[in-house]
């Protein structure tokens, strides 16, 4: 089954799940920094479509390519190398760098393949998503299921739902089952 489209819908309170995490954000005035992969922009793009997202959102950073998640986010060129960009240390440093780079008190990144080739043996809808706040790295793994559009955007919705998470908000976020399909 797909996963449901991330910037569209009833995601609590009758809110799409970007508005609850700009809401959020807001309420704890707190700023966000985005640091996006197979993404390709689309978690900020996403926040972007919400009014108002300009008080919280400082900016995104598309880092596609592997060697520019080193030369510009700063992970570690070493990690990259070992197990290559899909991995869930890569998020977490990629999360911690858009805090760092954008000032912001909350860092939140997406990398993985979106298809429909493997990338560094890794297969389509491997996904990382992290969250980095509070001195506190959050990150989840998943394997989503459909076309490359479909993976994207499934990636969006994942990792706006662990930010909502990891905020301690998890009562505006229902499961989803149709999400994740089981690994192994």
């Amino acid at each position: 089954m797909a996963p449901p489209a991330p910037e569209r819908g009833d995601r609590g309170g009758g809110r799409s799940l970007a508005e609850r995490v700009l809401a959020l954000l807001r309420e704890r005035g707190w700023t966000l920094g985005v640091a996006e992969s197979l993404t390709g922009g689309l978690v900020t793009a996403t926040i972007v479509d919400v009014p108002g997202a300009s008080v919280v959102l400082r900016g995104g950073i598309v880092a596609y390519a592997t060697d520019t998640k080193a030369a510009v986010l700063g992970v570690d060129a070493a990690l990259l190398a070992a197990r290559g960009a899909v991995d869930p240390d890569v998020a977490c440093s990629m999360a911690d760098a858009a805090r760092r780079l954008l000032r912001a008190d909350v860092g939140l990144a997406t990398t993985g393949v979106a298809g429909p080739d493997p990338q560094d043996g890794r297969p389509p809808g491997l996904v990382y998503v992290a969250v980095s706040l509070l001195g506190a790295r959050h990150v989840r793994e998943l394997e989503l299921l459909g076309d490359r559009a479909q993976v994207r955007a499934g990636a969006v919705h994942a990792g706006l739902r662990l930010l909502v998470e990891a905020m301690g908000a998890t009562d505006s976020v229902p499961a989803d089952a149709e999400d994740r399909r089981p690994l192994g």
